[in-house]
């Protein structure tokens, strides 16, 4: 009964989003579809899957299930209940940030990268059929602009007019330049001249009878009527009920009971710890300068930008990752079958996104991709890239997020994230570099390793500062510049980030420390039977959990590990 319900709601959940079906499944019957959630219908039809979902756990006694199902019982329920809190919150008034919204989203889809396919005519036709929903999403994200001004939620200016540089992009730009073009710009050998013809036509006519002018309209509305009524302040506190929505937003992105002020004061003391592990690398360098010096030198050695083209990065990381690979069998039992591939970022999103780690399809159509934001490659600083190829693929997020979708779980386990959880693995195998060999011979990238731990511990502060304490834009990249010794550009960026995404960052750094946490508990409960490749294989065993769930089983595990006490 409990795996029916899980399938059904999974189900229901693509229905509602299919979109989210192309990427999670890769199968054809999501081609084409496109979930508006912007809509009051679907937000209903949401609420109704939710408050369904829980109505029929409550007929399941926990207590008559075998363990693996209690825990499909509690996350499903953790699930409908963490969706009801953010529906009661008008997430839906604030469609369009920095990134574009779904129009940016539509051109990062034409690249045949992500999770649009572009092997066939049908691929082609469904792509165009996605786009063509592209009016009922302009009209829907005006109508909720206007109700969140006459509420007073409303973006932040200097991301929305980050935002609309994207969009009047894609408002003017010629056909034949066109993002949304692009596939017609790269034919597949299968799809013949007449289809190649008659797609062109389809796609042209479309492109200047309905989307352009539905994007020309979207662009026009914010020039003149919205971008008058966007704040200057940064937080989400500083809306109305904002305080409450980001206290839920921590909530769920730490998947702990921490509050605003406790995630602060951890953060400040994170970044303390970690400012003196970068001392006593740059006292071992021989660094003359202090520790903020040392954070923002880029000069102190030589071959910080050894690279000339995107390929070269490329292929740097392609090298990188046969070596890590070559390593990871000393420390993992089971190993992911998904293959891995290493890309560049779209052009049109690189001005705004941060390297990330896209899943493979169930269906073995797409294999996991890291994708790498290159600006300029003579400016791109190697001192990042072990940490973040750690990260975002091996043994980071490819590990945890193909060998999740290979459990023996249901499928609504096989694709739940937490993002305690899920950043928080990858944050930890970063930790892995020493293990591997990739640091301690290599001050860059161990600096690098240290900087990025940084930058998540600051997370931890600027986060909570931003949207709980009533920092400002400016106030957070100052900080951000003066405790990690980052470039404007790239503390303006992250701090953008933060504002589009209260409490997302928080779930690094309090995920990392529990793992860490428990691997410490473990190592000194088990003494000589611990095993590090086991305790790995228990973490991960579980898929995507809270971070409670992941604490009680570990807690199981090391008991059953130690054994039974000896006779006195």
């Amino acid at each position: 009964m409990l795996a029916e319900l899980a399938e059904r709601y999974f189900q229901q959940g693509l229905e509602l989003n299919p979109q989210t079906g192309s990427q999670l499944l890769g199968e054809a019957r999501f081609e084409g579809r496109l979930g508006l959630s912007l809509r009051p219908e679907h937000r209903a039809r949401d609420t109704a899957l939710q408050q369904g979902l829980l109505r029929e756990l409550q007929r399941i006694d926990p207590r008559a299930l075998q363990p693996e199902e209690r825990i499909t019982h509690q996350l499903l329920r953790q699930e409908a209940r963490d969706r009801l809190a953010l529906l009661a919150f008008p997430e839906h008034l604030l469609p369009i940030n920095q990134y574009g919204g779904l129009p940016v989203q539509l051109a990062e889809w034409a690249s045949g990268q992500s999770l649009q396919p572009f092997g066939t005519a049908a691929h082609y036709r469904g792509y165009l059929a996605r786009l063509r929903h592209l009016p009922a999403w302009v009209d829907q994200a005006i109508a909720n602009l206007r109700e969140g001004q006459r509420r007073g939620i409303v973006v932040n200016r200097a991301l929305l007019e980050r935002g609309l540089k994207n969009l009047r992009e894609l408002a003017q730009t010629d056909f034949d330049q066109h993002p949304y073009s692009a596939p017609l710009r790269r034919w597949p050998a299968g799809i013949g001249v007449e289809d190649q013809q008659a797609l062109t036509s389809e796609y042209r006519h479309a492109l200047g009878e309905e989307i352009q002018p539905a994007l020309r309209r979207l662009v026009q509305f914010l020039d003149t009527e919205h971008l008058p009524h966007t704040r200057q302040t940064a937080g989400l506190g500083a809306l109305p009920g904002g305080k409450a929505w980001y206290a839920e937003r921590v909530r769920q992105h730490t998947t702990t009971a921490l509050t605003p002020d406790q995630v602060h004061r951890l953060g400040l003391q994170e970044v303390a710890r970690l400012h003196q592990r970068v001392d006593a690398l740059r006292q071992r360098v021989g660094y003359a300068g202090d520790v903020t010096a040392f954070l923002a030198d880029r000069q102190w050695r030589d071959d910080l930008q050894p690279f000339r083209s995107e390929a070269e990065i490329l292929d740097a990381y392609r090298a990188l990752n046969a070596r890590i690979a070559a390593g990871l069998p000393a420390l993992f039992e089971r190993f992911p079958k998904a293959a891995l591939a290493i890309q560049a970022e779209p052009e049109i999103s690189r001005a705004t996104a941060s390297d990330h780690y896209e899943p493979p399809a169930m269906d073995g159509s797409r294999p996991g991709i890291y994708y790498a934001v290159i600006q300029d490659p003579r400016e791109y600083e190697r001192q990042w890239m072990v940490s973040l190829l750690l990260h975002e693929a091996q043994p980071g997020h490819h590990f945890q997020m193909a060998s999740q979708q290979e459990l023996d779980l249901p499928q609504f386990r096989k694709h739940l994230w937490f993002t305690a959880y899920g950043e928080g693995w990858a944050l930890y195998t970063e930790t892995l570099g020493y293990a591997l060999g990739l640091y301690q011979d290599d001050p860059v990238a161990e600096l690098g390793h240290l900087k990025m731990a940084l930058h998540r511990a600051i997370r931890l502060v600027v986060d909570t500062g931003l949207h709980h304490l009533g920092w400002s834009r400016e106030q957070t990249i100052d900080y951000i510049r003066r405790t990690e010794g980052a470039k404007e550009d790239d503390a303006r960026r992250a701090t953008e980030r933060y504002m589009a995404d209260p409490g997302q960052a928080l779930g690094y750094m309090v995920g990392a420390l529990k793992i860490q946490a428990l691997r410490e508990r473990a190592e000194k409960a088990l003494g000589a039977r611990f095993s590090l490749p086991a305790f790995h294989t228990q973490v991960l065993r579980l898929g995507c959990v809270p971070l409670d769930v992941l604490e009680r089983e570990i807690g199981r595990w090391i008991k059953d590990q130690a054994g039974p006490k000896p006779r006195s």
